[in-house]
């Protein structure tokens, strides 16, 4: 008798959480290398009697997507992109992270670090040291970093076979279990540009009022089922 209401609810729980992946979007519109999210519905059946059937709403994922943002012209020689499949290495007290926001500066210590100060690494896992007293930092496009007085290292740029499960870990920062793999020769490094965010910010704020609506005609179904119900019972105490 109250399927109808489970039902909607677990749309409304469904939907809420679709609300807050979205929220996240849009707040992450201008974040630097930021993939836009979305989830992933299935059909959960469940069978409360012999010949009845009934299907609620079940999220299962989060999943992004990973088609390149656009990019930007910054002039900043630490500014770099990646124009292709890969991720930046950087190093954490947990071990490494990938990111695909090349906002980097140089530190204290003349190491090149991202926005958080994380160190970036090159790919013999160390980090990449600018030298003192040197101001012309060139990066090539398979990542080598050079000055004027000569190449500095190579940044290393991972590529994993199963970017979706990766887990974002917060600060554009993802980790993951799987090898990391070198990249693929078509992957370039570009200077002076930033891949910003591929959110499309008129998209998200269609499917936010789409959302809302969803929620309230679910709303609308509970509140009517439960008049319903609550008539049905006035009536059957009357009738006793």
């Amino acid at each position: 008798m109250e399927n109808s209401i489970y039902v909607a609810l677990s749309r409304q729980m469904a939907v809420q959480r679709q609300l807050d992946v979205v929220s996240n979007n849009i707040a992450n519109m201008n974040t630097a290398g930021y993939k836009n999210q979305r989830m992933l519905f299935t059909e959960f059946l469940e069978k409360p009697g012999l010949h009845e059937k009934v299907s609620f709403v079940q999220d299962r994922a989060v999943v992004r997507d990973l088609q390149t943002g656009p990019m930007t012209q910054t002039g900043n020689p630490l500014d770099l992109a990646l124009t292709g499949q890969g991720y930046f290495t950087v190093d954490t007290a947990n071990g490494p992270r990938y990111t695909r926001a090349g906002n980097f500066r140089l530190n204290d210590q003349r190491q090149i670090v991202d926005g958080g100060g994380l160190p970036v690494l090159g790919d013999n896992g160390q980090p990449l040291t600018i030298p003192p007293n040197t101001t012309d930092i060139k990066v090539s496009g398979d990542g080598t970093v050079s000055t004027e007085l000569g190449q500095v290292g190579k940044l290393n740029i991972a590529t994993f076979k199963n970017e979706q499960f990766m887990t974002e870990v917060g600060a554009g920062l993802y980790v993951t279990d799987e090898e990391p793999q070198p990249a693929p020769a078509d992957t370039k490094v570009a200077q002076g540009l930033l891949e910003q965010s591929n959110v499309k910010p008129v998209v998200e704020m269609t499917q936010m009022i789409e959302i809302q609506r969803q929620y309230a005609s679910a709303q609308r179904l509970v509140d009517s089922e439960h008049e319903r119900i609550r008539t049905m019972i006035q009536r059957l105490g009357r009738s006793v």
